[in-house]
């Protein structure tokens, strides 16, 4: 592989680390001169390949050349101040003696810290450079993929809270937690399902320039993202069990409130009858000016009607 000049690795963002013969190529953020410079230096890099590098709407894929891998994946990062998981694509290109690494957004922390790593560190170099290729990109997965399961822990957490906060108080301020742990959720699975595929894909078809394992190695990649994703599947089905206890808790709460209000009311209703009756202009029996035994009468027959009512409800269980 050609080696860029120091000015033009300046202006094109490229940074580079090389151990023997394994040349490991990183890029943050791309833009035209980044894609140009790989296209003047990877001659065998399929120009929609390139074009793809660009494009922040790319599935998850893998395509496959004579003499290197063109792979395409999306990690989980949380925005932690709009509690949303969103993906970050990351693009990959690995041959005999180099990998390299496009990071189209810059916000996951383990490829950024582990290329710094190999970078600034001699030992780290040895330990993840000095065999092959494949054996560094098997690391650069792993990272990556580990770094999902504390994203998954944290939802995992919120559904506890949830579960808590549900039994406690059907208030809602639940139906809110329930739709934020519902959107994380559909954002990780969107994320993490078309991954094993490709992960499955590095484990079992066979690569001349891959050098390592693959069902061992690889293998280890996709039973991670598969246990991520079984993880997930649990996770919706606790959701949605939650969903529906707390739309229970909520119809019988309103329940139990129409019926005491329709108690209430029930007992009312005799006594503005009869305050009806005797409120029309109208002459009525045991109607006696500036007498208050007629009104003392009335008052006396509306609570009997209504402690009769309260006995009646009582003696049919609906009390």
């Amino acid at each position: 592989m050609p080696v860029s000049s120091v000015d033009e690795e300046k202006k094109s963002k490229v940074e580079m680390v090389t151990y023997g013969k394994l040349t490991w190529v990183y890029i943050e953020n791309p833009s035209a001169p980044e894609v140009e410079y790989l296209a003047q230096h990877f001659h065998n890099f399929h120009p929609l390949n390139l074009d793809d590098v660009l494009s922040r709407v790319q599935r998850p894929k893998i395509d496959g050349y004579d003499d290197h891998l063109f792979i395409v994946l999306h990690f989980p990062v949380f925005n932690k101040q709009n509690r949303v998981t969103t993906p970050s694509e990351v693009d990959i290109f690995i041959g005999e003696d180099y990998v390299v690494t496009v990071h189209c957004s810059g916000d996951l922390k383990p490829l950024a810290k582990f290329f710094k790593e190999c970078q600034l560190d001699e030992e780290t170099r040895k330990s993840y450079m000095s065999r092959s290729s494949s054996y560094l990109l098997y690391y650069i997965l792993d990272r990556l993929v580990n770094y999902c399961f504390p994203i998954l822990n944290k939802i995992i957490d919120n559904i506890d809270k949830l579960e808590d906060l549900i039994f406690a108080r059907p208030v809602p301020e639940t139906v809110r937690q329930i739709s934020l742990i519902r959107r994380d959720l559909i954002s990780f699975r969107r994320v993490v399902h078309p991954q094993v595929g490709v992960f499955e894909a590095l484990e079992q078809k066979e690569y001349p320039f891959i050098k390592e394992d693959q069902e061992a190695y690889f293998g280890d990649i996709a039973d991670h993202a598969r246990k991520i994703w079984d993880g997930l599947e649990d996770c919706k089905e606790v959701v949605d069990g939650l969903a529906e206890t707390s739309n229970w808790l909520t119809s019988h709460r309103i329940q139990e409130i129409m019926r005491v209000l329709t108690i209430v009311m029930a007992l009312l209703a005799p006594g503005t009858l009869v305050a009806s009756i005797y409120g029309m202009n109208v002459p009525l029996p045991g109607g006696q000016q500036g007498s208050l035994l007629p009104l003392a009468g009335l008052f006396f027959v509306m609570f009997g009607i209504a402690v009769a009512m309260l006995f009646f409800f009582r003696r049919r269980h609906w009390l």
